[in-house]
This record gives structure tokens, sequence and C-alpha cells, in this order.
């Protein structure tokens, strides 16, 4: 019997193991996933728990809830992958051989890698919201704030969801406006990027939301350290930007065993072929997800356009042949602005985002590069969408590489 290990139940994990366990004879393979927590969480809602829109309750189901029938479900942590003899070693010991392995093992934040930014203002002055703790805390630090200097911060690139330190800034203004106190509250965006986002034309319009709302934008500001007692942080040229609350985005790094593994770059990320996933250098390995370290998107969006092609590949791999489907870099983001609106930007490697009609050409409903109610509601509605659909490896009416169809140059 073959055997293939998924390492990560995350969400590029889950739609993998259901995906495969519906093409695999399930006489002729084992699959087997491992994972260390018990609880999925919907990441992209940790965005909406500061300011009281979702609650923690929101964004938690159990992982086993997406699991087909008949799982072989491993939960463990991960000491490290042995590729050179087509295993992989659990912190318990247990030895998980494979024919085919597929890293799903996603990305976490390191708020330790700068200093003093873990340092006594954690979660008291500091917070993050990548995490369901840092958002829950971040909510009841606003409950009670009676304003000052709000400074949103992304310490390095890549990050999951590049765009959601924007959306923050967008729905502070939104959340302050609302509760009268926005004269009360100094927004400032700090970012290592030279403008607002990584996409020029995009970075230009999200710029001018920025301006429009009133939220200062600090660029190619390389963070050095936090200072705790004065609360500030401090560029590596000497640059302090001043604070009353920090929520800053830490630097994202790959799984730890990854490191131990040897198969990471100096954050952790695997080297994977940009367009067949395939680990670089490795015949049987898979890279799927935040794990990658492709130039496209952290995103869920890049995960379930990534899926669709490993699926093709793999099991062009599997019997025998090369892997012939390219993944092009494929990234979807609805971005919350604030005030009920949202944005939407479609891009890929070689494209960026452009105006004009989605999914369906001339029709919508959602529109490209604007400001609208739909983009809203297609950002609210996407949490239906994957808890029923995505995560269960089901097909959603939109192409896996991006199409011009509804665009306009």
């Amino acid at each position: 019997m073959k055997k293939l290990v998924i390492l990560g139940a995350g969400t590029a994990g889950t739609m993998m193991l259901n995906k495969l366990s519906n093409v695999l004879d399930k006489n002729e393979w084992q699959i087997t996933i491992v994972d260390q927590h018990e609880t999925h969480y919907y990441q992209p809602g940790f965005l909406f728990i500061p300011f009281g829109i979702y609650q923690r309750k929101d964004v938690v189901k159990p992982k086993r809830d997406f699991f087909p029938t008949g799982a072989n479900v491993v939960m463990s942590e991960i000491d490290r992958i042995e590729p050179e003899k087509n295993q992989v070693i659990l912190k318990n010991n247990v030895v998980l051989p494979y024919d085919y392995l597929i890293i799903a093992t996603g990305a976490q934040i390191r708020p330790e890698e700068v200093e003093g930014m873990k340092n006594g203002q954690w979660h008291k002055s500091i917070f993050d919201f990548y995490t369901v703790e840092g958002a829950c805390a971040l909510a009841d630090f606003f409950k009670h704030w009676e304003g000052g200097k709000l400074v949103v911060h992304v310490t390095e690139m890549p990050i999951k969801c590049p765009v959601a330190p924007l959306e923050f800034a967008f729905l502070a203004d939104s959340y302050f406006t609302e509760r009268g106190m926005r004269d009360k509250v100094d927004i400032t965006f700090v970012t290592p990027l030279p403008g607002a986002f990584t996409k020029p034309r995009a970075s230009s319009i999200l710029g001018d939301f920025l301006n429009k709302k009133n939220i200062h934008l600090t660029s190619e500001f390389n963070i050095a350290r936090v200072d705790n007692e004065a609360k500030r942080i401090v560029s590596w040229d000497e640059v302090e930007v001043p604070f009353d609350v920090l929520v800053t985005i830490p630097t994202n790094m790959g799984d730890p065993a990854i490191q131990r593994s040897g198969l990471g770059d100096e954050l952790n990320f695997v080297p994977t072929d940009k367009n067949t996933l395939v680990a670089e250098g490795q015949k049987n390995i898979f890279v799927i997800g935040d794990a990658t370290n492709l130039p496209s998107s952290k995103a869920g969006s890049v995960a379930h356009f990534e899926a669709d092609i490993l699926l093709e590949n793999f099991m062009s791999v599997v019997e025998g042949r090369a892997p012939s489907q390219k993944f092009d870099g494929h990234a979807n983001c609805f971005i919350e602005s604030g005030f009920g609106k949202g944005i939407l930007i479609d891009f890929n490697y070689d494209t960026e985002p452009l105006p004009g009609k989605f999914p369906l050409p001339g029709v919508g409903p959602f529109s490209l590069l604007e400001e609208t109610k739909m983009n809203h509601y297609g950002k609210v509605m996407f949490r239906w969408m994957y808890w029923n659909f995505l995560l269960k490896g089901q097909e959603l009416p939109v192409e896996s590489n991006m199409t011009m169809a509804g665009k306009r140059m």
C-alpha cells in the first residue's frame, strides 16, 4: 500500500486531504494527516474581533469536523522530516514512512525576532491580531481605551494576508468614528514597503484611501527594536515612531520543524517550484499554502487556487508523468475599507490588479479596484463559503489561474 503523509491540518492541508481522499483508491493508498492542534481557526476572522464584529466563538471549529470519514489522523508535534529516508519523525519519536509527502505546515508569528517586542508591554499596549489570543486581548483593550497614538505596524515581508494590516487601519478609522472619538485617535500605518502595498497599482489606490481617512503613512521603516519604556518603535537608521498602542504584525516564519529538517530558507519557508509546487531538489515532496517560499500572497484564496494545481500535478507524478499544470500565483483578496464597504483585487505573479467585474465579465457582482458595499458582503459571505465548501475541498466558481475576462487594462 502506498503511503501519503500530509503535514499540517490548516486550510491547505485539510483541502488536500479532502481532494485526494476523493480520487485515491482506498485499497491502494493510506493517507495520514498530522497536526498538533485539535482546533481549526478561521484566520481571516481575527481581523474583526478587535472591533467587536466577531467573537472568538465565530472563528473556531474542531478540525475533525472537516476530515473525511476514515481519515488517518495523527495529533502530534512534528520533530523533523528526513527526506533521504522518506520518513517523518514526530516529537514522540513515532516514525511515519511515506512514499509521497505534502507539506502544509503554514506560517506563524515570531514577535521574539524583534528586540523588545515581546517584553513587558506584550498584550498590554503592544498587540497582534494574527492570533486569536492577540485579537481578543486587543478587543478588551479597545473597549476602554480613551484615545491616543495608534500605530499599525508591519515588521517585515512576507506575511500572511498582506492586505490585513491595511484593513485593520481602515476598520480602526471606521470603529473610532462610529464611537464618536476619531478626533482623539491618531492613526499611523508603518511599513517596510515603499508604499501601502506590494503591488504598485494597488499600492497607489490604497495609499489614497489612507490619505482620505487621515491615516498617516510611514514607509520604508525597517524596525530594529521596540522601546517599551518610551513607547516607541525604532528603525535601524534611528527613525522613531511613538505610540500609545502598537498593533504589530511580527515576523512571519515557517514551522520550526522545517528548520530542523534542513528544508527551509532563512524564514523556515520551503523553497518550492513556483509553478509545479514541487519542493526544490525533491521528487516526491509537494508544498502548499503559507509553507512555501513562493512570491505569491500567503492567503487562503492562494491555497485554494494552488490546491487544484497540486491535485493535478500529484496525480501526474504518482502515475509516472512529469507535473504539467502550472500555478500562476493567482491571488484574490477582499479588502475591508470600513463603514460597510470593501475593495476587491485579483492578480498573479505577472499581472497587477486591474479594474473590472468579478467573477462574471460585465456582471460581477463584485467590482475590482472599486469601493462598494457588495465587496464588503463578499468578504463577510466568505466565512460561510470557507466552512461549508472550501475546507471540504469542493469546487468554487473561480478559475485556479487568473483570467483576464471582465478586466479592463
